[in-house]
């Protein structure tokens, strides 16, 4: 069959592959993009987004319960996991066909299938593993994403044994709960849960919770979490799970060698991805495979001229937003864009939507210490903070670390209200390479929780104000 002629081939439609496609099309490329399931992702359709949606409906339940706080009065509060699961739905449901409209407004054109790569710029268009046409580009983009990890004896069933897929379409709350992984999954599935009424217990095989964050911001969290009911353990491996018809035990083993029996409904297990490497003909190229993911240069290229890998298949932090991003990035630089910068991964974001939330960018001030800086830190804990106790919320702290010498912003953390927003303020004053000077003199509105940003920044001066 003659082979479809494109500029470019996306392959994946997840939060980067759309993303490079309609910025390709902005730019004047003739594109394609090919899609096996869904528009939108794993992170539309079954992460980022209806995580959130169930968190909102965890969020407002917890308020509701504490609505006595706020001089209010609620009866007969009760949790309908059903309707809840089905507005988590219906929301991903709404931005699927929005990714739709978005690809359809800039020409882009949409192949449902299965892409596998032939050499030399084609591709085969699978449906039901029956090749349904060609396609022939000048450049192709890799978006196809990741999966979650199984452990050999483990693996996620649906029943007994759940991973974010099967968490998200829950038909009941487990009485008792276990989280596999202390990470942004296992945390917000784990706060989700507890929230709603789950015995909640989070095994780690690191030696704290959110292993990722700062140490500071991680005993926070842990101390808030314990407080709320989750059962916490460490530096512990599951070395087994034996699945009978009314629940799951987990054999652990601690980091000195005790063993322990947990008894629990569920499992959740969030310990990592996998990229989705298979089956895409890599091997009729020479694009290289480290650990499951596909191996970029700074221009998200591989080792097969014309061939680019984003997101979650390629290199780390695996985050939608750094996905996008890389995809503007990649195109822009397949279209000759004069002015294109290699992405900077200690620019990026990391967010935790539990309760309270988690969010960061840059060093930790261990890393920083371990990178040769003479670091001064600051910090400032929300319960100095007016908006945050008018909200009721005043558990968490901001943290700043900069260079001593050069003023540098080296880094933030936060822990507590709303710093999933509020962390883009940081965000950009790396990206603008700010110093402790340009924030020292920008002023904060009042009241709101920013201004726990900036007395952060005073207090890594000795000048905090509120505390």
């Amino acid at each position: 069959m003659a082979a479809q002629e494109f500029d470019l081939v996306v392959v994946g439609s997840g939060p980067g592959g759309y993303v490079a496609a309609i910025r390709a099309a902005q730019l004047g490329l003739d594109v394609a993009i090919v899609e096996r399931e869904h528009l939108g992702g794993i992170c539309l359709n079954w992460g980022c987004i209806p995580t959130k949606a169930l968190l909102r409906s965890a969020e407002v339940y917890h308020l509701a319960k504490a609505a006595d706080q706020y001089g209010l009065k609620i009866r007969e509060i009760e949790v309908d996991i059903n309707a809840i699961v089905k507005r988590s739905r219906g929301i991903a449901k709404q931005l699927n066909a929005g990714v739709g409209h978005l690809l359809k407004k800039n020409k882009v054109e949409v192949l449902m299938g299965h892409a596998r790569l032939l050499g030399g710029g084609r591709l085969a268009v699978e449906v039901d593993g029956v090749s349904v046409m060609e396609l022939s580009a000048k450049n192709i983009i890799l978006a196809t994403g990741a999966r979650a990890r199984d452990l050999p004896g483990m693996e996620a069933d649906g029943k007994q044994i759940w991973n974010y897929r099967h968490a998200l379409v829950a038909d009941s709350i487990p009485k008792k709960l276990l989280v596999v992984g202390s990470g942004a999954i296992g945390i917000e599935f784990a706060s989700f849960f507890n929230e709603l009424g789950s015995d909640v217990t989070v095994i780690e095989v690191l030696d704290r919770v959110l292993p990722v964050e700062d140490e500071e911001i991680s005993a926070m969290a842990h101390k808030a979490f314990e407080k709320q009911g989750m059962r916490l353990l460490t530096g512990v491996q599951v070395k087994g799970l034996k699945k009978a018809a009314d629940g799951v035990t987990a054999a652990i083993e601690t980091a000195d060698g005790k063993a322990e029996t947990i008894t629990v409904d569920r499992v959740i297990m969030a310990v990592g991805i996998v990229g989705n490497v298979e089956d895409l003909g890599l091997e009729n190229t020479a694009v290289k495979v480290d650990r499951s993911h596909v191996v970029v240069d700074q221009w998200l290229a591989t080792g097969e001229p014309g061939v680019y890998a984003i997101g979650d298949l390629a290199a780390p932090p695996w985050l939608a937003h750094k996905a996008s991003h890389e995809g503007v990035i990649c195109v822009e630089k397949i279209a000759g864009v004069a002015d294109v910068h290699p992405l900077v991964p200690m620019n990026i974001p990391g967010c935790t939507y539990c309760h309270p939330q988690v969010a960061s960018v840059g060093l930790t001030e261990a890393a920083a210490i371990a990178a040769g800086h003479k670091v001064r830190v600051g910090r400032f804990p929300f319960i100095g903070n007016g908006k945050a106790i008018a909200l009721g919320d005043p558990e968490g702290m901001v943290k700043t670390v900069f260079d001593e010498t050069t003023g540098e912003l080296l880094g933030a953390h936060m822990i507590g209200p709303e710093v999933t927003e509020l962390i883009q303020g940081y965000v950009v004053a790396r990206t603008m390479e700010s110093t402790e000077a340009e924030l020292l003199h920008t002023v904060f509105p009042h009241p709101t929780l920013s201004e726990a940003m900036h007395e952060s920044v005073l207090d890594a001066m000795g000048r905090a104000i509120h505390f």
